[in-house]
């Protein structure tokens, strides 16, 4: 791991969630490499090999993984590619050259049993492809002995992109019930958290006064939890408040057993985060003082 000046700086994913906040955070650290789709495919190693040794970067962020936990029941080679081998050679690419990889991971690693939130040395489980791909990653990467952090977390959602919070605001305002799950129990967490989470452990990697932290897995979500009805109960919540004059859907929660997909997902996804604190010494804000941020920039770019 080289301390001094960050540059260039390689992230994956720019269109994702977590890239997409990255990205205007990392600009002021030094160049900022981020190609798309088109110029670098995550699905073939030559690209990604090409790409990284015509970059050489210190840093590479990967915020890129395929995310789309049913379709990856059926398409496994898919999931696997993108979420296990890929990360593999930019392991191998970054030990070559003597740079950092920040990697993303999820909580479906583990098979959701219990209510005690998942340490990070718990016997994983997944569930599902998506899980078993994302688990591959994470092994794929610490294996090529590069230097490397990678953040464990749970259901991510921003103010754009496909995500849970959206999804619940155009349906709210389009049905006149709402049938959400609510035995699964974890923390939402923004996006944009993830990002800060990512340039404050560059920062202090970087710096040549300070102690370099302990690398390899840190479970990183919002303080907090509830269920995946309480995270709808507080969206609405919050818009009623900005638009009372609005019609919003009523809720009823459900079973995960009334709500059947082609993944199972974890019941229980909560992510002990005391590592990150210890480790890192960052401290992930409360689930409910994110996502009033979060509903304030959709309210507000909504009157726009």
């Amino acid at each position: 791991m080289r301390a001094g000046t960050l540059q260039p700086i390689l992230l994956t994913g720019v269109n994702g969630q977590v890239g997409s906040e990255l990205l205007p955070l990392l600009q002021p650290l030094g160049e900022v490499i981020a190609p798309d789709r088109t110029q670098l495919d995550l699905t073939d190693s030559a690209s990604i090999r090409t790409v990284l040794r015509d970059v050489k970067p210190q840093w590479i962020i990967n915020a890129a993984a395929y995310t789309a936990v049913d379709k990856a029941e059926s398409e496994r080679d898919l999931a696997f590619a993108i979420n296990a081998e890929a990360p593999r050679i930019l392991g191998e690419e970054a030990k070559r050259l003597d740079a950092t990889v920040l990697h993303f991971s999820t909580d479906y690693v583990f098979n959701g049993s219990g209510d005690a939130p998942w340490i990070e040395p718990a016997p994983t489980g997944p569930l599902s492809v998506y899980g078993e791909s994302k688990l591959a990653g994470e092994q794929a990467l610490a294996s090529t002995g590069a230097a490397h952090f990678t953040f464990r977390t749970s259901w991510v959602y921003g103010s754009h992109g496909k995500n849970f919070l959206l999804t619940i605001l155009r349906l709210a305002r389009e049905r006149e019930q709402l049938r959400i799950v609510a035995d699964q129990h974890g923390a939402p967490t923004w996006s944009r958290d993830l990002a800060h989470l990512a340039v404050h452990t560059m920062k202090i990697c970087n710096s040549s006064g300070t102690k370099q932290p302990p690398q390899g897995v840190y479970h990183a979500c919002n303080a907090g939890e509830t269920t995946w009805f309480g995270f709808a109960q507080e969206i609405l919540r919050l818009a009623k408040i900005t638009e009372p004059q609005s019609h919003f859907a009523t809720l009823e929660p459900i079973l995960t057993s009334e709500y059947p997909t082609p993944a199972t997902r974890p019941v229980n996804s909560r992510l002990n985060c005391s590592r990150l604190s210890h480790g890192l010494g960052f401290t992930m804000p409360d689930w409910k003082d994110s996502l009033a941020q979060v509903m304030n920039e959709v309210f507000e770019s909504h009157i726009r």
